[in-house]
């Protein structure tokens, strides 16, 4: 009997430990309608993956992880850049969307014309699309 309590205080303790370790592993972003998560060491090689419900848990079975997406229907990306006290460094304007290039505090960074960004926000009509450091793929 004295084995048994033994063997499950041990198993409890390991459980403890590994929740500690993985707890903290948390999402970037809010997840929004779908979440992407890019992995690999660049852009050239980077592999994407994308979940549309449980992010965070899907996380865990993820390595090499370089960024992280989300989407959502509408945002208030001033808002959005406030709260993450972020500041734009330069805007790009396309036919269907209009994309901020900022510094923020977030967890991964690219340099991108010699300056270290680490959140895009792509904004169009159907939708915002928010990353960190950038959009990898197609927006």
């Amino acid at each position: 009997m004295r084995c048994v309590k033994t063997f499950l205080l041990l198993i409890l303790a390991f459980a403890a430990c590994t929740a500690v370790t993985i707890l903290p592993q948390r999402l970037v972003f809010a997840q929004g309608e779908s979440y992407t998560f890019y992995c690999g060491n660049t852009s050239s090689d980077c592999k994407i993956v994308t979940a549309v419900s449980n992010a965070a848990l899907y996380k865990l079975t993820l390595n090499d992880i370089c960024g992280e997406s989300t989407t959502y229907p509408d945002l208030d990306a001033a808002a959005f850049i406030s709260s993450v006290n972020g500041e734009i460094i330069f805007t790009e304007e396309l036919s269907d969307s209009v994309n901020y290039y900022c510094k923020a505090d977030l967890p991964f960074s690219v340099i991108l014309y010699g300056t270290e960004i680490n959140l895009h926000i792509c904004v169009k009509q159907c939708g915002v699309t928010v990353a960190s450091p950038i959009i990898f793929g197609g927006y």
